[in-house]
Parts: structure tokens; sequence; C-alpha cells
């Protein structure tokens, strides 16, 4: 059981800190009631903490031991 990380798992997991980092800026952009702050961050925070990083930790690549 070779689980290693490869480079489609640190690309994935490269991907999914800069969704997040984007969804922080835009949660820290403006007054309180910003749409961008109130409705648009906070859907791309759960979705790169609920999809993006789980993906980048359970995705592997298909090997064919012959």
């Amino acid at each position: 059981m070779n689980r290693l990380p490869t480079t489609i798992n640190a690309k994935l997991l490269g991907i999914a800190v800069l969704v997040l980092v984007i969804g922080y800026i835009l949660l820290a952009q403006g007054p309180a009631n910003n749409p961008l702050s109130k409705s648009v961050a906070p859907i791309i925070l759960v979705v790169s903490y609920i999809v993006l990083i789980p993906c980048s930790i359970i995705f592997s690549k298909k090997t064919d031991n012959k």
C-alpha cells in the first residue's frame, strides 16, 4: 500500500490554498454589508475546505503493476 503524495496532490493543495487566500481577501473587503463579504466569500471558503482540500488528500493516480 504505497500512498505517498504525488505532484498532483501538491498542485491540488496549492490550488486549494490559493482559493482559501482569495476567499479570505474577499471576506475582508469593505463594510459588513458588502455582497462579496456576505455571500461570495463564505461560499468560496466552504468549497475550499469541504471539497478542494479533501480531494487533494484523497486523490490518487491509478497505476498498473505488471
